[in-house]
């Protein structure tokens, strides 16, 4: 745990039980029900852009993580003192600008980790991170036109820094390189290794690979991107890109697809689990259904999937409006926006339901050796986009 971490623990425990929220207490609910795992499949393809990527990198160059963070330009505040809740271990919020920035939404949620474990601190390149997904619409009530990650640093030996990479999808050739915006809602994010799963709703994930992040021109317009007749590469005046590399495609024998809304890793079985968020009856914009939650497995021994993984664990759900799921020993948590409540459930033990955040977005469990475990969430309401953890061990049933 940094010292910023046990200060911040420290600070705000004191204004827990004044706050907002009361002393959780687990209320009896009901519980998933298990569906045939092996109806729910997924196809892996990481070297779907290798040709035009090797050309991007050689034309561009890459930023490693620690150099992106040298370099992280906008301020991270701390969360506000009117807000508290049981088991607050600690969190922050973005600066004024994307606090209250009606076009850009944050989503998903992991940390540097989910990408490590424990070991060095759970630092990656040197540096103990937070990593946010975002999508960004045409204006105040457009259409969603791309996405980006945000990397905070959680870590006393550092500022209290993070910085914006705009993620793309490789376009051109290898003569003439290219990349365009990636238009999706980026509602949950996964980092594992080396590699970052992005949810792609329709579809399953992409995957981006944080060794590849390439440096790019800020100047320019703020609508450019990609390359520009002068051979100059433009990205909306970001200074970074995180081009995709591959995706997972997602396939079901079950009659209905799958809606990817959120996902989470669970570092003990090395699997994703993914959920739906879907609503009983009345949605034009969402399924009118029950939600499921299915875990895929990983390759054993690494950080990707195989070429075809059947899933492990699929189940039909009792909830809706769930934008966050995550898993750990046999534990779920499901997070529902519409209900403000948290679900917690085992086979052996059921469920409880907690009292939550209103706007509640993904949940990404923080492992750590010598202090309680976390949940860290996050809510995307525009001037009230508090990032925080919760000691997992009082939302466990």
């Amino acid at each position: 745990m940094s010292l910023q971490h046990r200060f911040l623990r420290a600070t705000l425990a004191a204004g827990v039980l004044a706050g907002v929220f009361a002393t959780p207490a687990a209320a009896a609910a009901a519980v998933p029900a298990t569906l045939p795992a092996g109806q729910y499949t997924l196809t892996a393809d990481y070297h779907r852009y290798d040709t035009v990527n090797a050309a991007l990198v050689s034309t561009l160059g890459t930023a490693a993580v620690h150099t992106v963070m040298d370099n992280a330009n906008h301020d991270r505040t701390a969360l506000p003192s009117s807000f508290s809740m049981p088991g607050l271990a600690g969190g922050f919020r973005f600066d004024s600008g994307d606090n209250s920035d009606c076009a850009n939404y944050p989503q998903g949620i992991t940390t540097s980790r989910d990408a490590v474990g424990t070991a060095g601190g759970g630092t990656y390149d040197g540096h103990q991170l937070v990593l946010v997904s975002w999508y960004t619409k045409d204006g105040c009530d457009g259409d969603q036109q791309r996405s980006r990650i945000t990397l905070a640093d959680w870590d006393a030996t550092y500022p209290n820094k993070y910085r914006k990479i705009l993620l793309v999808e490789p376009t051109g050739t290898a003569t003439t390189p290219d990349f365009k915006d990636i238009p999706i809602h980026a509602g949950g994010v996964s980092w594992y290794g080396d590699y970052l799963y992005v949810a792609d709703t329709g579809r399953g994930m992409r995957v981006f690979d944080m060794r590849k992040i390439l440096k790019t021109d800020t100047g320019g317009t703020a609508d450019q991107i990609g390359r520009q007749p002068s051979g100059t590469y433009y990205a909306h005046n970001y200074a970074y890109v995180l081009p995709q590399v591959g995706t997972i495609t997602s396939a079901t024998t079950s009659g209905t697809n799958l809606a990817w809304s959120s996902i989470s890793l669970d570092r003990v079985t090395k699997s994703i689990v993914m959920t739906e968020y879907t609503c009983p009856s009345g949605c034009t914009a969402y399924p009118n259904r029950a939600p499921r939650a299915i875990r895929y497995p990983f390759a054993a021994g690494t950080t990707t999937f195989a070429a075809t993984t059947t899933a492990s664990q699929a189940l039909q759900l009792p909830w809706y409006k769930l934008n966050g799921v995550a898993s750990h020993n046999g534990r779920w948590w499901f997070q529902s926006s519409g209900a403000k409540q948290l679900y917690y459930w085992t086979p052996s033990t059921g469920s409880a339901t907690y009292a939550w955040v209103s706007s509640g977005e993904s949940i990404s469990y923080w492992e750590d050796d010598t202090a309680a475990d976390l949940l860290w969430t996050l809510q995307e309401a525009a001037g009230s986009r508090n990032v925080f953890a919760v000691e997992q061990a009082t939302y466990d049933g």
